[in-house]
């Protein structure tokens, strides 16, 4: 198989969709691959790396698109990218459909298919190529969230951890899941009085056993919500409903009545955000405010530690993109049904049921719609 991997263009954007470590085992697998010059030369894979790897060097994605059957990728094809997919093609990225139709039009009117890396599932119910990235982003919400309690930033000048004499800063994290589970432990390692509400009990349970009286968990209820909320200096939005819009669990009305100077870190804006006043931001311009409480919303929060989220991304990615490599779409979906969890679109046709909820179009289950559709009548 061709594969390509083009540079990322979204706004400060530097991760790439395959290590040169990565592209040396498709290469030894038979396959060629085709990179885009500088692709990772951000973050200090070269393309003398690549070449050495055994990748081809081609100047600009029209390249890539136009000659490549699997195009791997980090973040969603942005709109001129999309005007490059056809039929038969097969896109492997992130995707986050269901808050952004225009995206969804625009691959649909592609006749690619394309796989979305954030509902491939595991055993156990697990998101193993989110996971990584969620690991990412979760230490990084505290991160940013540390850094935007300075007053000189907007925040409420607390120090996360205290000094001796100071209590900490409250930090409340929404969602146990491992967005939740990695803010919490960075939290706490840094000092802060954590507390984590959920609505699993047996995750509560684990995160119990794990941190003892370290963590506070708490059963997550409307009103466990409100008022940690309103105790919080910082809070983390941690909810994840796979391929689905996040919920909207703290409201515009909670926000007018939480601290001043408190800041926000939506993880879920990807998929929407879990605030009723969060808008995607970006590294250039991360934050704002509504109501004297600071909002970090940045949609491609792992971007901002590109070496680190590549080679973990490309860790977790590189045995489907060899299975699929190797087997052929139609029959690696066919014998991995939890990469099968992953189709999103097939030839015009939305092949994941909470993506099709979220933008009201029909559903068409994956194996029906490649029967339908087959990948020979595509190209």
């Amino acid at each position: 198989m061709l594969i390509g991997v083009p540079k990322e263009i979204k706004n400060h954007e530097y991760r790439i969709g395959l290590t040169p470590a990565g592209v040396r085992e498709l290469v030894h697998d038979g396959h060629q691959v085709l990179v885009e010059k500088d692709g990772g030369e951000p973050i200090g894979f070269d393309d003398a790396q690549y070449v050495d790897a055994g990748a081809e060097i081609v100047a600009g994605p029209e390249q890539i698109f136009a000659r490549a059957d699997m195009i791997i990728k980090v973040k969603e094809p942005q709109p001129g990218e999309c005007q490059m997919l056809r039929p038969g093609q097969l896109l492997f990225t992130y995707l986050h459909l269901a808050p952004d139709p225009d995206q969804a039009r625009a691959l649909l009117a592609s006749g690619a298919t394309c796989i979305a890396y954030e509902t491939v599932t595991s055993k156990g119910h697990g998101l193993p190529l989110l996971a990584p990235m969620s690991e990412v982003a979760g230490r990084m919400a505290i991160q940013a969230g540390a850094h935007n309690l300075e007053k000189a930033q907007g925040g409420n000048g607390v120090l996360l951890g205290g000094v001796p004499g100071v209590e900490p800063a409250r930090v409340l994290v929404i969602g146990g899941g491992v967005v939740g589970i990695n803010a919490a432990r960075m939290a706490m390692g840094m000092g802060a009085d954590v507390t984590l509400l959920d609505r699993d009990l047996n995750r509560l349970k684990e995160l119990d056993m794990v941190f003892g009286g370290r963590l506070k968990t708490v059963y997550s209820t409307k009103e466990a919500v409100e008022r940690y909320a309103l105790e919080a200096d910082l809070v983390v939005g941690a909810v994840l409903i796979p391929g689905a819009s996040a919920p909207k669990l703290i409201s515009r009305e909670l926000v007018t009545r939480m601290k001043k100077g408190a800041v926000m870190v939506d993880v879920a804006i990807d998929q929407g955000g879990c605030f009723e006043t969060s808008k995607a931001t970006t590294h250039k311009d991360p934050t704002y405010v509504v109501d004297g409480v600071v909002h970090y919303c940045v949609a491609n929060m792992p971007g901002g530690v590109a070496r680190t989220s590549t080679i973990a991304l490309t860790n977790a990615t590189l045995p489907y993109a060899v299975k699929l490599a190797r087997d052929g779409v139609g029959v690696a979906l066919e014998r991995d049904e939890h990469l099968r969890n992953g189709l999103n679109v097939h030839a015009g046709m939305v092949t994941h049921p909470a993506v099709a909820e979220a933008l009201g179009y029909e559903y068409v289950e994956p194996m029906a719609a490649l029967a339908r559709k087959p990948l020979e009548q595509c190209a």
